[in-house]
């Protein structure tokens, strides 16, 4: 009977509720305020403002009057959606010229716009390691091997590929070495391999050395039939990081093979993509099934994205860019006065507070929205068990003000 298993779902949320782990409870915006000379739009909750600290809006794009007037020039233009995929439909221009924008911006043949980044890495994974169907000549075997503490985009998308056990690998952490034991090991089972990795890991602020694995997959290359392929997620480092928002790529002196970004995060709009050379873009035209059957980003959404793009290639986008590093630096410093230490030495926005317990990580995000503020807790299994953090996230548009009130805050507990 279906009330039995209703009943198991039941037991399922109080299980996780009681493991301080659910996320289902969530602040209900209802508006922002004004940007001012001394303080970022702040949420409006219940009719109360609230300093927003847990944004992934990195440069404040999503609240940039620039951006509003090219997302409503665009659906002026194009209409509110894009009526149907575009094999069917067609593609809408705006869609092109903003691939055409990030494929310039990542020094690429071409990109493709996916609903979402976790879309993107679903479809591109799967396509790279199987191929459409069981007439693709991708059929042939292939290794993935992922980084130990990579999003759960990247672990859904090989799963999705149903491999067998000896198909699949894990590298520790950031650890180029252990990447050359693995490829070492499997030498003469495999056709081609693929190695993965986020570029910005989201809970720590860490970036992965793409030199350094690029040194050990040179090494192997030639040693497998196909090759070894690097591909990278930077959703939290495309425009967030690098001297000029290229992200892990431009910190680590060294290009993916294929590079997977967000539109959502710091380019202040919302979709996912992928840039590479124009033999992988067409190939993925044609396998990428999250592309291929699922609608696009809205005419406006990608008519706000394109005004970012151009935004962050001008002397205007490159001083938002300097002045997230400069809010990066002041709250680093400020912070050093509470009892509070990072989890990791990080120059990226994200500044996560290390706590170590699910529970009392709760508490202080509890204790700071009563002051006003919004920050979240991450638990575990987002995060290892005991590694339990507040995830403080800078934006180039906090104010001196709105960092020295926040840390205030901290300093009360």
């Amino acid at each position: 009977m279906k009330n039995n298993f209703f009943k198991v779902l039941t037991s399922e949320i109080t299980r996780l509720d009681n493991a301080q782990s659910s996320k289902r409870q969530e602040v209900v915006i209802s508006g922002f305020t004004k940007k001012t000379t001394t303080a970022a739009p702040m949420a409006i909750v219940k009719g109360k403002k609230y300093q927003v600290f847990n944004s992934n809006d990195y440069l404040g794009l999503r609240h940039d009057e620039r951006l509003k007037k090219a997302e409503h020039a665009a659906s002026q233009k194009y209409g509110t959606g894009p009526g149907a995929v575009r094999f069917i439909s067609g593609s809408l221009q705006v869609h092109k010229d903003l691939e055409k924008a990030l494929a310039k911006f990542h020094g690429r043949d071409d990109a493709m716009i996916f609903s979402s980044a976790f879309a993107a890495n679903l479809g591109v994974l799967f396509s790279l390691i199987k191929g459409q169907s069981k007439e693709s000549l991708l059929q042939s075997r292939a290794l993935v091997i992922s980084d130990e503490l990579n999003h759960r985009s990247i672990i859904d998308g090989i799963r999705l590929a149903n491999l067998a056990s000896e198909e699949k690998a894990i590298f520790k952490h950031m650890d180029a070495t252990d990447l050359d034991r693995v490829l070492k090991e499997n030498l003469g089972k495999f056709e081609r391999c693929l190695v993965v990795s986020d570029g910005i890991f989201s809970m720590l602020g860490e970036y992965q050395d793409l030199k350094a694995l690029a040194k050990v997959i040179a090494k192997y290359d030639t040693k497998y039939l196909q090759g070894v392929l690097l591909v990278v997620d930077d959703a939290h480092g495309v425009a967030a990081c690098g001297k000029t928002g290229r992200g892990v790529e431009e910190l680590s002196g060294q290009q993916a093979d294929v590079l997977i970004g967000t539109l959502g995060k710091a380019w202040g709009a919302d979709g996912g993509y992928v840039a590479a050379d124009q033999v992988v873009i067409d190939y993925l035209r044609e396998a990428g099934a999250t592309y291929i059957y699922s609608n696009n980003i809205s005419p406006g959404t990608a008519g706000a994205a394109l005004a970012a793009v151009k935004l962050m290639s001008s002397a205007s986008g490159q001083k938002i860019l300097a002045n997230l590093q400069k809010n990066i630096a002041f709250f680093k410093q400020e912070i050093k006065k509470t009892k509070f230490t990072l989890a990791a030495k990080s120059d990226h926005p994200i500044q996560p507070v290390l706590i170590g317990d699910a529970k009392k990580a709760k508490e202080l995000k509890l204790k700071l929205f009563a002051k006003n503020v919004l920050v979240t807790n991450i638990n575990y299994p987002v995060v290892p068990q005991g590694r339990d953090e507040i995830r403080v996230q800078i934006s180039a548009v906090h104010t001196k003000q709105d960092i020295k009130r926040f840390v205030e805050r901290l300093l009360t507990y």
